[in-house]
């Protein structure tokens, strides 16, 4: 079945109806962010609209969703966002994660440091599982920030147009652009935040150079805290050295970073099933998460550390079953948004994607790992509950066979208001 057509979002200014292809939009938004209008997305025919709010970027200004009004939005506008409790996200949202729409800045808590004091050891950690639960879902530890950005960055979404799209300088742009205006301790996130570019041969030199003026503010100091740098990257290899282990990294040839042996045994044992899906899966990305310091010499070192499996469209996947599950999604050619952990307990029960092209409502995907057979739903049978909540479809891995997945239906043209 062919894919629908991508909608223009509409949206009522001052009374007036704009889009994103009026030569005068752009003209449009920044006068409302200066008068304090508050735009309404009119994807849903016969309605007031979707209240949304205009941010200010560093290259102009875009019209964002107000907090918690994503599932508000029909499933086929780019604004919409499945709801909060079909991920982990749910009870960052408020504590970990506040986003005021009258300055446009998210504030994020983190549960790992930034800094290193003077003269003390640096607790090495690799981020797992239990370590991140701990902090009870009050604040974001390295592998919830990861998923927030990726999800911020809409990393997450997949529609058939995005074959052939999605490279490294796209997800690059993409996680980028999520963090402006993100702070953590009242300091911009953007400012911590190094993710490499596009290696060049050509443009080497001028890479490093970028590359050293963003590091430098990692620069030890005598008698002062060292700030710590955050990363997000691919890796190409992790491997022993001379001296412990390191770390090769994709865009970055010419720039090892360290791992002492501490970190480099917990990372084995709490990321034991990235390390090996990868090592056997050609064609799956791991993403590491860390933050990192300089030492005297200049040379980074990794401190704390997570890790992501990303397909070869940069969709995450916890395993081999969601593999599987998200590779059927693209080959069929649907319409989803992935679902991530964030702080949950690996035995939660989430949903691994929405289906977008099922109706005006999300169509959850569960994979069910270790379900007890006694109350488990037949595999791909969908139900709608008592409370309304939405179909949903389930696989039993230890029962057999993914079953087929929900037909997709195509989109109601939406009428949006005169």
């Amino acid at each position: 079945m062919d894919s629908p057509p991508v909608p223009v979002p509409a949206y009522q200014i001052g009374g007036q109806r704009w889009d994103r292809t009026m030569p005068d939009f752009p003209e449009a938004i920044a006068k409302a962010h200066a008068h304090h209008l508050r735009p309404r997305c009119l994807c849903r025919p016969y309605a007031p609209g979707v209240e949304m709010y205009v941010a200010r970027l560093s290259d102009g200004y875009v019209i964002k969703r107000m907090p918690n009004t994503g599932w508000q939005h029909t499933t086929d506008c780019p604004s919409y966002e499945p709801p909060a409790e079909f991920s982990g996200l749910g009870p960052l949202v408020g504590s970990a994660i506040v986003e005021n729409p009258v300055t446009g800045v998210t504030a994020l808590r983190l549960d790992f440091p930034m800094t290193k004091l003077p003269g003390r050891h640096v607790q090495p950690a690799a981020g797992n599982a239990s370590s991140s639960v701990a902090s009870q879902g009050q604040k974001l530890g390295l592998r919830a920030l990861l998923h927030y950005l990726w999800d911020q960055a809409e990393l997450t979404h997949w529609k058939p147009g995005f074959v052939g799209r999605r490279h490294w300088a796209t997800v690059r742009r993409h996680l980028l652009q999520a963090a402006e205006n993100k702070a953590t301790q009242g300091q911009p996130l953007q400012a911590s935040l190094y993710i490499p570019e596009v290696f060049s041969v050509e443009q080497r030199d001028a890479i490093q150079a970028r590359r050293q003026r963003q590091w430098a503010r990692a620069t030890p100091r005598p008698g002062q805290p060292q700030p710590l740098m955050l990363m997000v990257a691919e890796v190409k290899e992790i491997a022993p050295s001379r001296y412990g282990h390191t770390a090769t990294l994709k865009h970055i040839p010419d720039q090892a970073f360290t791992l002492d042996e501490a970190l480099y045994r917990r990372m084995g044992r709490c990321f034991e099933r990235e390390l090996t899906l990868w090592g056997t899966e050609a064609d799956l990305h791991l993403i590491v998460m860390a933050t990192f310091r300089l030492d005297e010499a200049g040379a980074p070192a990794l401190v704390e550390m997570t890790l992501m499996l990303a397909t070869a469209q940069w969709l995450p996947v916890e395993d081999a079953w969601e593999r599987q599950l998200i590779n059927a999604l693209v080959r069929h050619r649907r319409s989803f948004a992935k679902g991530l952990r964030y702080n949950a307990p690996p035995d939660q029960v989430l949903a691994a994607a929405s289906l977008l092209d099922c109706g005006t409502a999300p169509y959850p995907l569960f994979i069910d790992r270790d379900h007890s057979h006694g109350d488990a739903p037949t595999p791909g049978f969908a139900t709608l509950g008592t409370d309304g909540n939405p179909p949903a479809w389930r696989w039993l891995p230890v029962d057999g066979d993914m079953p087929a997945l929900p037909p997709q239906q195509l989109w109601h043209p939406a009428t949006p208001l005169p």
